[in-house]
């Protein structure tokens, strides 16, 4: 079984990261592998590209015409693509060198229609203790919440998730208004799609922890100010989403029930039975984050004006 893995990206600032997270899929331990990489408009990097990489037959270059945004990326990086499997990996991420083979293991074994796996940190400052684990998510790692076994779950992370590449074409792959685009911040693309894979074939992605994804956290997304904002337009997002499918914002639901009614009474238990500063800060934090996202999706309840 073939898999094709579809590297975005556009600036020359990020291109030794960029190298580093195709190296990885070059070095996979899984033989069967094709690397499809989409410039988004970007011809300097395009040109550089082609030079380091160009010569490889298991690579396939594009650069669109102008700058389409990350969703039409991949869309036109998986209709460029000939594996039986599609996958995605952003160009701040790398696999493990057995992430591939474990991809692959799940498709098999579960004769699945989506397999996802397990995004981990990659700390380039020092960790703060005053991001607690259930926002993890903000900044694109696997957060305290999600299922911690194999199994069935709606999505996971964009960077770390495949498709069976005639159902992702079928489905019409993601919508290209959703996804980074200059100013758009309208996340939660990955969401969506699953959603509607669940609701138009009945499946689910399979989720596999071993095949990990590591996601590097730059000096700026741990800045308290920007994970707020961040947690504000995760918010606004989910609003969206209802509006598009009710049925796709439930995993968040439940989340915040588990929130609501376990972490957010552990946490402020454990600061009470073993006050620190750091315990105080991380609960703060945790009810920020909280009402950072409530705010959010409140504002997008707000009519819009012309």
């Amino acid at each position: 079984m073939k898999i094709s893995v579809v590297l975005c990206t556009y600036s020359m600032d990020r291109y030794s990261d960029f190298r580093e997270a195709a190296e990885s899929i070059l070095g996979q331990n899984y033989g069967d592998i094709e690397l499809v990489v989409v410039i988004d408009g970007t011809e300097e990097v395009y040109e550089r590209v082609k030079t380091d990489y160009g010569a490889d037959p298991n690579i396939t270059i594009h650069c669109n015409d102008q700058n389409r945004g990350l969703s039409h990326s991949r869309n036109t990086g998986s209709e460029l693509a000939d594996g039986d499997v599609v996958a995605f990996l952003d160009d701040d991420a790398v696999a493990a060198p057995n992430w591939a083979e474990q991809i692959i293991d799940a498709y098999e074994r579960y004769d699945a229609l989506a397999v996802g796996g397990r995004m981990v940190p990659d700390w380039l400052s020092a960790k703060p203790k005053y991001l607690p684990e259930e926002y993890y998510f903000l900044i694109g790692v696997t957060y305290r919440g999600f299922r911690k076994t194999e199994g069935y779950v709606r999505n996971t992370f964009s960077s770390n998730l495949s498709f069976d590449r005639e159902v992702f074409l079928e489905l019409g792959g993601f919508r290209t208004e959703m996804g980074k685009q200059g100013e758009n911040d309208l996340q939660g693309g990955e969401t969506e799609l699953c959603a509607r894979l669940e609701r138009e074939t009945g499946e689910r992605v399979v989720y596999v922890p071993s095949a990990t994804v590591e996601h590097k956290i730059y000096d700026y997304r741990t800045d308290r100010h920007w994970l707020l904002e961040r947690a504000f337009w995760q918010g606004y997002s989910k609003r969206r989403m209802a509006e598009i499918d009710s049925e796709a914002t439930s995993t968040e639901r439940r989340f915040l029930r588990q929130l609501l009614t376990d972490f957010i009474p552990g946490r402020f238990t454990e600061l009470v039975n073993s006050p620190s500063v750091t315990k105080l800060e991380t609960f703060v934090m945790l009810l920020a984050f909280t009402l950072s996202i409530g705010f959010g999706y409140l504002y997008a309840l707000v009519p819009e004006t012309d």
